[in-house]
């Protein structure tokens, strides 16, 4: 038995020793292939799935993998020939919209007896242009204006009023030199004074207003002008324009809970970096139902933006090829993060995003998520509880992104709605912070073709494409676009002659004036009898190729659609 024993522990030995050898080569073998995998796979820093490397996949094919320049994005963006959060020679413009001197007092030319109401439409932003013209029309009539009513029943069910939304003590304070404000009509023998509701045409200049709706303000002593949206005129007299800047970029002021909130809101925002995006992203299912255009979702997409599409009779069968061609398509969240990538703006950049429902969710909006990981949004970096006084009010909700996006550093959007269009003039005015809208008519080839161009080609070709569409002094010529987008009246440059010579050549032409303050003074303004009732910018025929016309300031929306107008107006 011991024998037995001794044999089998012999064996035992032998098995281990002749086994040490071929352990040692395997574990040596493993090794070195570890070595040779830590060699040749890519540096943390040069990709890290998605998010530092990108691989076009649009109108790939199997036969692509061999032929297709590798699309690779690097961390840092593009080369840039410019700071990337400041405009140049901004310093040299400020804004400048006090009154002249020969602008008399409200005290003066206020009339007795004729008071002005107006009911405003829309969302936040489109309602706030309602407000901004009813001051202006008040003052054209010499009239005095009741505080106005905020839209309450359309899209939006918002049941906020002004004081709600606005500081209305600091609205009648500010204004009072200009415009008598009260907050609600007078009485008269107990009874408060009824008002004759009526709508005025849409464009209405000065004349329009002194023909149409003075003799009935006279006769009834107090008119209320109802869907007051778009409804004065784009070119006015140089001071009317001015006091539209004032109300505008300083006597609508948030309520301190709405301001407090949105300033948290950007202070978390600069706690995380120095320097932050803010990317206004309309890219919900309407919007795009209505665009007409094809984002890449197959049969699955046309069939459901579809449905929503034939909710509205009056929406013409689209072509989407053509719609993208014509620069009439938001560009996906894909397209806008490549687009910031190409304009020298790196992966480790933040964004605050600014949006409604998102068409698709979190798989529309993974690959903008690789290109900038520090993706935020109020809801990101604010407590459910925080926003809860808030959340219940689309308006609420909306003035704190506008807070957050009008003091970030560089402003961004993939649209040309009101929100878009405000807050370009607002920081045209407040000196010219970068503020990028997409040349969606020249990016849509290059978004197209990008699978077969380097990364170097395609950023390049961005950058040449956005030449003029960053928000830069000069930029676009005064009175071109819409008034509250391109505030020119309201824009004085300090050196003149040194910006030029700085400047050198601006893509929109040569601008000729030598006054310190642009102003429209000499430009014709419109003739009464010609009044349509027309959503459409009376300027659209002179500014082709002038502004970026996505969505093309909706030009399909007509007095038939008023939902569909309140939806996509923000």
């Amino acid at each position: 038995m011991a024998l037995q024993r001794r044999r089998h522990n012999n064996y035992q030995r032998i098995r281990i020793r002749l086994l040490i050898p071929l352990i040692s080569g395997v574990a040596a073998a493993l090794l070195v292939l570890f070595s040779l995998l830590s060699i040749l796979a890519p540096s943390p820093n040069d990709t890290d799935h998605l998010r530092h490397f990108y691989t076009s996949s649009l109108n790939a094919t199997p036969d692509d993998a061999i032929t297709t320049p590798v699309f690779r994005v690097p961390r840092g963006g593009g080369k840039m020939d410019r700071h990337v959060w400041s405009s140049r020679n901004s310093e040299h413009f400020h804004g400048c919209s006090d009154a002249g001197n020969k602008f008399p007092k409200a005290q003066v030319i206020t009339q007795p007896n004729r008071y002005l109401m107006i009911a405003t439409s829309g969302g936040l932003n489109q309602q706030r242009t309602g407000i901004t013209d009813g001051v202006v029309a008040a003052r054209i009539l010499n009239a005095t204006l009741v505080i106005p009513k905020l839209d309450q029943k359309s899209f939006w069910k918002d049941s906020s009023n002004f004081s709600e939304i606005f500081d209305v003590d600091w609205f009648i304070s500010y204004l009072s030199k200009d415009v008598k404000i009260i907050k609600q009509l007078p009485r008269r023998g107990g009874k408060t004074l009824s008002s004759y509701n009526m709508r005025v045409p849409r464009k209405c200049n000065e004349r329009c207003y002194v023909n149409r709706i003075l003799p009935v303000l006279l006769k009834k002593h107090a008119v209320q002008l109802s869907k007051f949206d778009y409804r004065l005129a784009n070119r006015l007299d140089t001071e009317y324009q001015k006091l539209r800047c004032r109300v505008n970029y300083h006597a609508l002021r948030f309520t301190n809970p709405i301001f407090s909130m949105g300033e948290k809101l950007v202070h978390r925002m600069r706690m995380r970096s120095k320097h932050y995006i803010a990317l206004h992203l309309r890219f919900e299912p309407d919007m795009l139902a209505f665009s007409g255009c094809d984002y890449g979702g197959g049969e699955k997409e046309q069939k459901e933006l579809g449905t929503i599409r034939r909710r509205w009779k009056t929406l013409h069968r689209s072509n989407p090829d053509r719609q993208r061609r014509q620069g009439k398509c938001p560009l996906t969240p894909e397209e806008v993060g490549l687009m910031l990538r190409a304009l020298g703006y790196g992966s480790d950049v933040h964004i605050y995003v600014a949006s409604g429902e998102v068409y698709g969710g979190e798989e529309t909006l993974a690959p903008l998520k690789a290109l900038f990981p520090n993706f935020h949004s109020k809801d990101t970096i604010a407590t459910k509880e925080e926003l809860e006084p808030f959340s219940p009010f689309s308006s609420r909700m909306a003035a704190l992104d506008f807070i957050v996006c009008d003091e970030s550093d560089v402003f961004v959007t993939n649209n040309n709605g009101n929100m878009a269009k405000i807050l370009a003039g607002r920081r045209r005015y407040f000196g010219h912070k970068p503020t990028i809208r997409p040349n969606a008519k020249k990016l849509y080839r290059l978004f197209l073709n990008r699978n077969n161009l380097t990364w170097e080609v395609f950023a390049s070709s961005v950058r040449t494409f956005q030449k003029g569409f960053m928000g830069e002094p000069k930029e676009v010529r005064p009175g071109r676009g819409g008034f509250h987008e391109n505030p020119s009246t309201c824009i004085c440059e300090d050196s003149v002659t040194k910006v030029e010579k700085i400047s050198g050549p601006r893509k929109f032409g040569k601008d000729n004036t030598n006054r310190k303050n642009v102003t429209n003074k000499d430009q014709d303004v419109d003739d009464e009898s010609e009044w349509p009732d027309m959503d459409d910018d009376e300027d659209q025929g002179d500014e082709k190729g002038m502004f970026n016309e996505t969505i093309s300031d909706y030009e399909a929306l007509n007095s038939e659609d008023p939902e569909l107008e309140e939806i996509l107006s923000d």
